[in-house]
């Protein structure tokens, strides 16, 4: 018997990571704080950074596996085919869980900025502990919610959010930059930006990790990896817009799930970067694990460039 996975299938397989990982990554922080260990705090940073990158296949996954069970695209008004399935909760679900990605990407931005202040600084200021603590306690009761309206919509036995008419935030924040003549051209700007200021910052990383450009400095270098992290965070919350606005035009598109396994090695590769330092040091040349990772990060966001600009030419979707 042939074996067909589908986003469904991976929407199930991910969709706790979100909520349980994220409990662990904020859990570590706060115990890192008490104990005042350096160590713990960088870990827990990692797995804080983590979790938000995972977190974009689980929302996006997520509006293919409603669109399987409802019978109706996220963006497509009518009742779901089986009258037991509630519509009202799959919405209630995708608004929860796009706020949950958006407060998530925002955390894990601030954490990432944390790992690159500790690596430069060699401590994270104080104003960002408050930070990452403030937002990932509003991130976790956000993600919670989602997670809890998710577990409803098959199992009616533990139901208590009830079915509403009102139009939910995914829905709301879709159809406004559907429908908005300024809203999608200011995103596919910033979006642009977002990509160019990330695709220059690492683009000089790994050339000088390669040995291209060895007049640049790592100090220099250094310096601007606050501004690929910006970028990363541009990309995602545009992103993440275009996808509200017509989700049934990515879901069905072949490209768009290679670009989103690409965004996703890449982002996790960078994430290395921001907090290794052995690739770094002034006069010694870079480890051959360095070299490798720094073409392979080189090849993914090629790749991110080139299924980005496929989108429209494979898949029939657009």
């Amino acid at each position: 018997m042939a074996f067909n996975f589908t986003p469904t299938h991976l929407h199930l397989l991910l969709n706790h990571f979100p909520t349980i990982g994220f409990i662990i990554g904020l859990g570590l922080f706060v115990i890192a704080m008490i104990a005042k260990s350096e160590h713990l705090k960088l870990g827990s940073l990692v797995v804080l950074v983590g979790i938000s990158i995972i977190t974009i296949p689980t929302y996006i996954t997520g509006n293919a596996a409603g669109e399987v069970i409802c019978g109706v695209a996220a963006n497509l008004p009518g009742a779901c085919h089986d009258t037991t399935i509630s519509r009202s909760l799959i919405d209630q679900h995708e608004g929860a869980a796009l706020q949950a990605l958006l407060l998530m990407t925002l955390t894990g931005g601030l954490a990432w900025l944390g790992m690159w202040q500790w690596r430069r600084f060699g401590a994270m200021p104080g104003w960002n502990h408050v930070a990452v603590l403030l937002f990932g306690v509003i991130t976790l009761a956000t993600v919670s919610r989602a997670a809890a309206i998710g577990g409803e919509i098959r199992h009616p036995e533990i139901r208590v959010t009830a079915d509403s008419s009102a139009k939910q935030f995914g829905r709301v924040a879709g159809d406004f930059i559907s429908n908005t003549p300024w809203t999608w051209v200011t995103a596919e700007t910033l979006h642009f930006i977002g990509l160019t200021l990330l695709l220059a910052v690492c683009l000089l990383i790994l050339l000088k990790v390669l040995g291209t450009i060895p007049t640049i400095t790592y100090n220099t270098l250094d310096r601007l990896l606050p501004w690929a992290i910006l970028g990363f965070g541009l990309n995602i919350f545009t992103g993440m817009g275009f996808f509200a606005a017509a989700p049934y035009q990515y879901i069905h598109n072949v490209a768009f799930y290679y670009k989103l396994a690409f965004i996703i090695g890449a982002g996790l590769i960078t994430l290395l970067y921001t907090f290794d330092p052995s690739w770094s040091h002034e006069g010694e040349q870079p480890t051959m694990r360095s070299k490798v990772l720094a073409g392979a990060a080189l090849f993914l966001w090629v790749g991110v460039m080139f299924w980005g600009s496929m989108l429209p030419f494979i898949g029939n979707a657009f």
